[in-house]
């Protein structure tokens, strides 16, 4: 065999020259609101000593349905973030490195512009139990709130809550700091009479982790290493304040009422000891 046709077999049967093609899911509203997620995702792949190339899904998909093609690995897609919870961390095998730095514990409701005053007076988890929440019915956020015994009310579309809250059907909705502003613009833009909440603050501890299947610990271990060489090099702090020291400011956590919530998903192996994955209201970021 001659050297240019043993060197041209190589190119094309060499599994190493072909990036790895890696589909996550396709936020179920049908756009990507998650940049920082997916531009974290690229960085750490590229840190981690693999060839991947990122793409979403072609529809929209639930994240229900997601967590179900990771959990069989039926090469639908080969990763996705979401919260962690107990089962979630049983079926799938998780990336323990805070996505958003706890950020996603953190929720500022919004509510209807003619009820922007109603929480003012809340003082104390007591005060909320009266009012209904809204929430998808997939979200682990709604055993949370009802385990600590809030009202909530359910819907299969994220994007049909918008509108529910708007015509009544529940009093609030709680959205994670990263995305209640960005949501109540667009909101606004489909002519509903929203406000983002100036007064309280709910809190629980939670994290937002990268799943694989547990087929796939290669990957996870791919993410892993490209995650902590982030941190190593400051690449992780600086990408999570580029994305969102503006709206950290404009929330003012340290300044509302934080009213502190139980989660009896949180699962134990949750690495709380690590204070440099978690982000505190008024300490060094």
């Amino acid at each position: 065999m001659t050297l240019p046709r043993l060197a041209a077999l190589l190119v094309l049967f060499s599994p190493t020259l072909a990036a790895e093609t890696l589909t996550y899911p396709l936020h179920s509203n049908g756009v990507d609101p998650e940049a920082y997620v997916v531009e974290l995702l690229q960085q750490a792949l590229a840190r981690s000593g693999g060839d991947y190339q990122l793409r979403p899904s072609p529809r929209p998909m639930p994240q229900s349905r997601a967590e179900q093609s990771l959990e069989q690995n039926d090469g639908s897609v080969q990763l996705m973030w979401s919260m962690t919870t107990r089962a979630r961390e049983e079926s799938l095998l998780p990336v323990r490195i805070p996505i958003y730095k706890g950020l996603i514990g953190w929720r500022i409701p919004l509510v209807r512009r003619e009820d922007k005053n109603w929480l003012a007076q809340v003082q104390g988890l007591d005060d909320l139990r009266p009012l209904r929440f809204g929430q998808r019915a997939d979200w682990p956020d709604t055993r949370i709130l009802r385990s600590n015994g809030l009202q909530v009310i359910t819907s299969q579309s994220y994007d049909s809550l918008f509108r529910m809250l708007d015509a009544g059907r529940f009093d609030l909705f709680p959205r994670e700091v990263v995305v209640v502003w960005n949501e109540q613009a667009q909101a606004a833009r489909e002519g509903l009479a929203l406000e983002v909440d100036e007064h309280i603050a709910i809190h629980y501890p939670t994290a937002f982790y990268f799943f694989t299947s547990r087929a796939r610990a290669d990957l996870a271990q791919a993410v892993e290493r490209g995650l902590e060489a982030m941190i190593a090099d400051g690449s992780f702090a600086a990408l999570f304040q580029q994305h969102h020291g503006a709206t950290l400011e404009r929330a003012r956590l340290d300044q509302r009422k934080v009213i502190e919530l139980e989660n009896p998903d949180l699962p134990p192996q949750t690495p709380f000891q690590r204070k440099v994955l978690w982000y505190r209201p008024n300490a060094p970021q």
